[in-house]
C-alpha cells in the first residue's frame, strides 16, 4: 500500500503544475500571420503567445462582431477554477499521506479520481459553452457579416480539440503542458488505485 500511496501523492500533486503552466492552447494560423497568433489558457486568465497576440486577436474579432477576449474580472471561472484545482490537489495529497499510514484504503484513491474526472468533464463542458457563445453571439452591427449557404450567420467557434478552418484562418486547439501534466497525474492516481487493489487481495 505504501507504493500506491506514494504514487497517489505524486499524481495528485501534479495538479499544482496548473498554477505554473497553461492548461490549454488555441492557435490561429493564416498566410498574413506567418508566425501565427495564439493564446494560452491558464486557470486564472489568458496569455498571448507574444505581448500583442491578445490585442491582435481582439482587433480581428472586432471586424466580424466577436466579443473581446475575457479578462479574469469578466469570467467567474478564472476566480473559481484555481480554488477547485488547489483544493483537489491538497485533498489528493492528504489522501495519499493517510494511505501511507493505512488510515484509508485504495478505494479513496478511486473516489478522488472519480470526483476529479467529473469536475474535469464539467470544466470542459463549461469551456465549450464559452467557445460557442464566443463564436456565435456576434454583434449585428459588425463591419463584416458572413452567412452560410442557408443564410444563417457563420459560426466562428474555435474547436474544443483539433483543427477547424474559419474563413482564411485555421484554428487549432490542444492541451498545453499543464493539461498534459494533469492527465498524467490522473493516470498515476488510477495506477495507484490498481496497485492498492492488488495489494489488498494478497
Amino acid at each position: 500500500m505504501k507504493s500506491a500511496s506514494i504514487i497517489m501523492i505524486i499524481g495528485s500533486a501534479l495538479l499544482f503544475s496548473l498554477f505554473i503552466y497553461p492548461l490549454w492552447t488555441v492557435e490561429l494560423e493564416a498566410p498574413q500571420y506567418p508566425d501565427g497568433l495564439g493564446m494560452y489558457i491558464h486557470l486564472d486568465g489568458l496569455q498571448g503567445f507574444t505581448e500583442y497576440d491578445l490585442q491582435n486577436i481582439d482587433g480581428l474579432n472586432h471586424y466580424i462582431g466577436m466579443q473581446k477576449l475575457p479578462t479574469p474580472a469578466d469570467m467567474w471561472e478564472f476566480r473559481t477554477f484555481p480554488l477547485v484545482v488547489g483544493g483537489m490537489a491538497i485533498l489528493g495529497v492528504l489522501i495519499g499521506f493517510l494511505g501511507l499510514f493505512s488510515k484509508v484504503s485504495h478505494k479513496w484513491f478511486l473516489g478522488w479520481l472519480v470526483m476529479m474526472t467529473v469536475l474535469g468533464i464539467l470544466g470542459m463542458y463549461d469551456f465549450n459553452a464559452w467557445l460557442v457563445d464566443y463564436g456565435t453571439n456576434l454583434d449585428p452591427k459588425a463591419i463584416i457579416k458572413v452567412v452560410d449557404a442557408d443564410g444563417n450567420p457563420f459560426s466562428y467557434k474555435p474547436p474544443l480539440l483539433g483543427r477547424r478552418d474559419i474563413l482564411n484562418f485555421t484554428a487549432v486547439s490542444y492541451p498545453a503542458l499543464g493539461g498534459i501534466l494533469l492527465t498524467v497525474g490522473m493516470l498515476l492516481t488510477f495506477i495507484a488505485y490498481l496497485i492498492g487493489l492488488k495489494s489488498s487481495k494478497k
